[in-house]
């Protein structure tokens, strides 16, 4: 005799937590805290240059984004606003939004190329060569 298992489907009567989430502030649910960025990145060194794509979509790069860099650290800022043409549910983002990335050693803060193209923010970061020192540390014995 084969028992056939059927598997059983079925929708609980609770909703998702993330649909319980969805009525409060976006502050409230404290996604900053669970290692989140609102613009999420890629980055890489090819061919003398480190190169950063941010993902930003919705925004006008001519007013929403704003690219600086100080003391060897890249800040992307970008601001996407809010749309009320309806009253149904948003899961978009809106708001303020800032990155800062440690750029590596050696980068031109002088040469510093951007671009947006369907979304995607693109920062190319000439490297110059730079020869570190060799440093010797001493070894000393330990005092007993």
């Amino acid at each position: 005799m084969n028992d056939v298992v059927a598997p059983q489907h079925h929708r609980p009567s609770w909703p998702e937590v993330s649909e319980f989430f969805s009525g409060l502030p976006q502050w409230a649910t404290l996604r900053p805290l669970f290692g989140t960025h609102p613009i999420k990145v890629e980055d890489d060194i090819t061919d003398g240059k480190y190169e950063l794509q941010a993902e930003i979509p919705g925004v006008d790069p001519d007013k929403d984004v704003q690219i600086t860099v100080r003391n060897g650290v890249l800040t992307i800022r970008a601001e996407r606003s809010e749309k009320k043409e309806s009253n149904g549910r948003s899961e978009f983002a809106y708001g303020s939004f800032t990155r800062s990335v440690t750029l590596p050693t050696g980068a031109d803060e002088d040469g510093i190329k951007a671009s947006y193209d369907k979304g995607i923010l693109r920062v190319a970061v000439p490297l110059k060569e730079v020869e570190a020192p060799e440093k010797h540390i001493p070894v000393g014995a330990a005092e007993s």
